[in-house]
């Protein structure tokens, strides 16, 4: 018989889950020097740390075979997987990937998934060095471990905001949720049609924001040469109100940011509209950016403007001020977090 007694996994959502589940984990090792709670594992290595990061994508729940080609599927996974050793601060080096196989899939599909992820290795100086397969009743399951390396004093934490530092987010939000909208629309209009010709045109920017993100090492080397050093990150992938509150969370702190310099790419507004969704909603919880919000000292300001690859978008606060979003009248919303899940 059935315990009536139990609880279900989404009374709890996905932060309170792993709040519960890794609460009672104990540190057993002094060379752990984070485990759960961030971005990544840190693991002392004495001069410098090893950083170490797993992400899980399963068909039909992050991933759409459909309209999802193989080739960009196995870019994105890599460049997920990068992205939390990048939002630690340190340098991406080594790829492990697990593969769950249903039968549906071939040889020649797996081909086109592998070709994407040495695509992105590639570009990103990472190595793919193993991995393990398995097989799969529900359809293609692909696991990324991430392995990194950074001097100690370099790694960055989601723990580190003070009060006052500003808060800055690499690119524009809310296109990749348009462009997952878009690619749904379509399949659905198109169900049932013979030679189906979905209509992109004109949105081609969300679709490869969507389906093939860019890590944006180049503002971190960027940040280095002009010796900025965040005190905080998080990978962008939750959407800017989930992932702005486990900064103030870790932190301990408050936010304010401010709705008119939160940026919103013209194709993002214009698909919204036509499909009758809020732009801002969309940037605020629509996730799957990968974008890296990070604060940096007040101090910084006039050399993190300089740079022109980074917006910033409020600053943090006191932990009692709450996290807020003000609108251009100047009126406080607090911030929710309503994370994209599929």
């Amino acid at each position: 018989m059935a315990n009536r007694n139990t609880t279900e996994i989404a009374s709890l959502g996905e932060f309170g889950l792993i709040d519960r589940l890794t609460s009672r984990l104990k540190r057993r090792n002094k060379s752990t020097l984070m485990g759960a709670g961030d971005d990544a594992a840190v693991i002392d290595l004495g001069d410098e740390v090893m950083v170490m990061s797993t992400d899980m994508m399963t068909e039909g729940i992050d991933f759409d075979l459909g309209y999802f080609p193989l080739k960009h599927l196995g870019y994105k996974c890599v460049v997920r997987g990068v992205y939390d050793i990048l939002a630690m601060n340190a340098k991406p080096e080594q790829l492990v990937v697990a593969l769950g196989i249903s039968a549906k899939i071939s040889v020649e599909a797996l081909d086109a998934l592998y070709e994407g992820m040495e695509c992105a290795c590639e570009e990103l100086g990472v190595d793919l060095v193993g991995g393990d397969t398995t097989a799969s009743v529900n359809g293609l399951v692909i696991t990324v471990t991430a392995i990194g390396r950074a001097k100690k004093s370099d790694v960055v934490y989601r723990s580190g905001a003070k009060e006052h530092d500003l808060i800055c987010i690499t690119s524009n939000l809310g296109a990749a949720y348009m462009g997952l909208h878009l690619l749904e629309r379509e399949k659905r209009v198109l169900k049932d049609v013979d030679n189906p010709e979905p209509q992109f045109a004109g949105y081609e920017y969300l679709l490869e924001r969507y389906l093939k993100p860019r890590a944006r090492k180049n503002v971190l080397e960027a940040l280095r040469e002009e010796g900025i050093m965040p005190t905080s990150m998080i990978d962008l992938s939750d959407g800017l109100a989930s992932d702005l509150r486990q900064i103030c969370r870790s932190s301990r702190c408050g936010a304010r940011i401010y709705l008119e310099r939160i940026p919103i790419a013209k194709q993002t507004t214009d698909l919204a509209e036509e499909m009758h969704i809020d732009p801002v909603i969309a940037a605020l919880n629509g996730g799957e950016d990968h974008e890296l919000l990070f604060t940096v000292p007040l101090e910084m300001q006039e050399k993190v403007m300089r740079l022109g690859l980074v917006d910033v978008i409020g600053h943090i606060t006191r932990e009692e001020a709450g996290v807020v979003l003000v609108t251009p009248d100047g009126e406080g919303i607090a911030l929710k977090a309503q994370a994209f899940d599929r």
